[in-house]
């Protein structure tokens, strides 16, 4: 019986432990070796006293020690919280300190880049790494340890869990549009469930190939590994992504399965595929905002025997809807229906339904519904509330998730997505909050004021831009933008920084957001170029 995360790999080393489960580079495990080794690491988790509950941190690139820190957690009943390879110090010892971790994986170059910021994480007690040659403890509060060392040398085997499959599996983190990323809490339940919803929409099975090209700090790049381990399909892991590489990959591999970001797919109609790349693809899927309609057309010449998945997600609810292949030619703007076992409702501000062309709320309900937001009750009341519509008095109030996306559902119950109630940010995939962008810019000293911004692109979903005041007579944009570059991931480095000397304000004093960003439609912007450098790539979601 599946409870925990980790039954999902336990299962298929006993059914079919021969066949293969995740790739990296040139090497390949089978099940058997892949469970082994998250067993193992589980193994070393619980003796370096890790307790049911406690939290371990993921700060790798895609890579096999990655996959067993994430199910050897589940193994010693602890929570992951897989940590985007594109972060700096900053956002890491954030991510650190607010949920509390007590063990980080990671390895030597990527703890160097962020120990100065991580001393303020007081429940940080031991980092695993993973290339660490025998790297012996610091002395100070956190241990440094060998995990190929101790994962070798581990003798026992962990405690049974005690975990349910109600308990927290996951934290997640991901923008809002205002503060500082939130904790999406998932339980097990969420993740099983998932996985089985999506791999039953996909058809996966164990001939499957599916090629992981999104982070797994990514709710849709998890998605990958939980979804292949879910049917026995086979994973190839790749990092630091350019066109060629995907494309080689799925020529090496055989790859049936593809889900990658617009901006992604963007760059692979420009490249050359053979037919030894696309002869076995079955599928490719979309997610992380809206495919161009000139690129998911270039896409299915590319592919003519694979099936389009069109797909819409909530970190919130992991998984949310698709588009029946069958309808991609009547409907190609729709966001389709709900997955498996979830429903999707429309709704008013007062929870009463909407009529079909009517716009209102998206809101998710059912089993992949996440637990709340770490640490944050009042944001976790803001988005989980209780189901609209009439309710039997007698039972316990469910919740769902006002996802804060405004959508259309016609008469046929197809939905359409419509835009967002507030001002985040999604770009290549990720959301932003402005206001961590916004933060960047006044501590810099050269900024009064700062408003970010994303305005629509074709190629990004939005473009990050920010209009700011300066603090003295004036200011030179690029001296900015290399604050920007030192401070944050590339993902949220603004495409343009206008200097203007006053910025618009409401009658109540606040930036009048809607006002500048009409503005700024009206004027003439560049647009996105479909294909960036190898050093750009590398921090894509990909």
């Amino acid at each position: 019986m599946r409870t925990n995360l980790h039954h999902l790999l336990k299962e298929r080393a006993v059914r079919s432990g021969h066949r293969p489960a995740l790739s990296h580079q040139d090497v390949t495990l089978d099940y058997a070796s892949a469970w082994e080794q998250a067993w193992r690491t589980g193994a070393v988790l619980a003796d370096l006293g890790v307790e049911r509950g406690d939290r371990v941190a993921v700060y790798l690139d895609k890579r096999p020690e990655t996959v067993a820190g994430i199910f050897g957690a589940s193994v010693a009943g602890a929570v992951f919280v897989p940590v985007n390879p594109a972060l700096k110090g900053a956002q890491v010892a954030y991510i650190l300190g607010d949920c509390d971790v007590r063990v980080l994986i990671t390895s030597r170059q990527r703890w160097e880049s962020i120990r100065d910021d991580a001393k303020g994480c007081a429940g940080l007690a031991h980092v695993l790494l993973v290339d660490a040659d025998g790297a012996a403890p610091t002395g100070g509060e956190v241990e440094l340890h060998d995990l190929g060392e101790r994962v070798a040398a581990v003798a026992g085997a962990p405690h049974p869990s005690t975990v349910i499959d109600v308990d927290t599996a996951a934290i997640l983190y991901t923008s809002g549009s205002t503060g500082r990323p939130k904790g999406v809490v998932l339980s097990h339940r969420n993740l099983l469930v998932g996985a089985e919803s999506v791999s039953s929409y996909l058809g996966n099975h164990e001939e499957d190939v599916i090629l992981a090209a999104l982070p797994l700090s990514f709710d849709a790049g998890l998605s990958q590994v939980t979804t292949a381990f879910a049917s026995g399909a086979h994973v190839v892991l790749v990092n630091y992504l350019l066109a060629r590489d995907v494309v080689r990959l799925c020529a090496r591999h055989g790859v049936t399965g593809l889900t990658c970001v617009p901006p992604l797919w963007i760059q692979l109609t420009a490249a050359e595929w053979p037919a030894e790349a696309t002869s076995s693809l079955r599928y490719f899927a979309n997610t992380g905002g809206r495919m161009p309609q000139s690129t998911l057309s270039r896409l299915r010449e590319l592919f003519p025997q694979a099936s389009p998945f069109l797909m819409y997600g909530l970190t919130e609810a992991f998984r949310s809807t698709y588009l029946d292949p069958a309808e991609v030619d009547r409907r190609p703007d729709s966001i389709g229906k709900a997955i498996p076992n979830a429903e999707i409702l429309v709704a008013r501000p007062d929870g009463t339904p909407c009529a079909p062309g009517e716009e209102g709320e998206l809101v998710h309900r059912g089993a992949l519904v996440a637990q709340g937001y770490w640490g944050a009750p009042d944001k976790t009341a803001e988005r989980f509330r209780p189901v609209p519509g009439d309710r039997p008095d007698w039972r316990t109030p469910e919740l769902a998730v006002w996802s804060g996306d405004r959508v259309v559902a016609d008469e046929e119950g197809f939905l359409y997505f419509v835009g967002r109630t507030d001002d985040m940010i999604k770009t290549s995939g990720y959301r932003i909050s402005p206001t961590e962008i916004e933060e960047v810019a006044y501590d810099s000293g050269l900024v009064r004021d700062a408003v970010a911004l994303g305005l629509p692109d074709e190629a990004l979903g939005h473009r990050v831009v920010v209009v700011v005041s300066p603090s003295g007579e004036s200011l030179d944009p690029t001296d900015l933008v290399a604050v920007f570059r030192r401070q944050l991931p590339r993902y949220m480095v603004p495409a343009e920084v206008l200097v203007r000397s006053e910025l618009p304000r409401s009658p109540n004093g606040k930036f009048d957001r809607v006002l500048l960003r009409q503005e700024l439609m009206n004027s003439p912007r560049p647009s996105s170029p479909p294909l960036r450098s190898p050093e750009q790539r590398r921090e894509d979601p990909a």
